[in-house]
C-alpha cells in the first residue's frame, strides 16, 4: 500500500480522489498499525456508509443514500471470509433494511457507547480486538478507531478521526470510501492464500 511522504499531494486532504484500493494516506501521527489478517470489519453508517447527510420531511426522516459500490466490496469482503458488523449512533430503518440486502448480521443501532458494543460483539465471535478493523468519521468513532488493530477514516473525516485512524481513504463516506478498504482489505486476504490480489476480468 502506497504511503505518501509528508507534503506530497496525495498525502493532502484536498487531493483529487482515485478509485485504487491502494489509495490511501497515511494518518499523521505515526500508529502503526497491527499485523493482519483481519477477521471484522466495523462500519458506521452516517458518514461513512452515506455522506452524512439527513433527508428530513415534515414526518422526520426520509431516506438514506448509498452507493452500490460500497455494497459489492462488503459483499466481496463477507465471501472472503472476514465478517461485517455496523454500529451506530442513530436509529434507521433504511440502513436496517440496507444491511439486511447485504447480509450483514451484526448490526447495532442506536449505540452511545461504540468501545463497548464493540468490546462485546468481538467477545462474542470470539476474537481479539487487533484482529479488527473499522471505518470511522468523527469524534464518537475515535475510541473504537483506538481500540482496534487497523482503523480508516474517509477522506472528508473530522481531524480527530483522521488522528486516531492508521490510514485515511481518498474518497469520502458515502462515496466508496468503503470499497476501497474492502477492496484492500480482500487483497490482504487473497495474498494470504497465495491467490492473485485482484480478480481476473473476463
Amino acid at each position: 500500500m502506497r504511503r505518501p511522504r509528508r507534503g506530497t499531494q496525495a498525502s493532502r486532504a484536498g487531493a483529487s480522489p482515485s478509485w485504487s484500493a491502494a489509495a490511501f494516506t497515511r494518518a499523521l501521527h505515526g500508529r502503526s498499525a497491527a499485523p493482519l489478517p483481519i477477521r471484522l470489519l466495523v462500519l458506521d453508517v452516517d458518514g461513512v456508509l452515506t455522506d452524512g447527510r439527513l433527508y428530513y420531511g415534515a414526518r422526520g426522516e426520509l431516506m438514506k443514500s448509498f452507493h452500490v459500490r460500497d455494497g459489492h466490496g462488503i459483499k466481496t469482503l463477507r465471501a472472503a471470509g472476514v465478517e461485517v458488523a455496523v454500529l451506530s449512533g442513530r436509529r434507521s430503518a433504511a440502513a436496517g433494511r440496507r444491511c439486511r440486502e447485504l447480509g450483514i448480521r451484526h448490526v447495532l443501532q442506536g449505540v452511545d457507547d461504540k468501545l463497548s458494543a464493540f468490546e462485546r460483539l468481538a467477545a462474542r465471535l470470539r476474537l481479539r480486538p487487533r484482529e479488527c478493523a473499522c471505518i470511522g468519521d468523527d469524534v464518537p468513532d475515535v475510541p473504537l478507531m483506538r481500540a482496534v488493530g487497523l482503523a480508516f477514516a474517509v477522506a472528508d473525516a473530522h481531524p480527530a478521526a483522521r488522528r486516531a485512524a492508521h490510514y485515511a481513504t481518498s474518497l469520502p463516506g458515502g462515496c466508496g470510501a468503503v470499497r476501497q478498504v474492502c477492496d484492500h482489505l480482500v487483497g490482504t486476504v487473497r495474498r494470504a492464500e497465495g491467490l492473485p490480489a485482484r480478480e481476473r476480468r473476463p
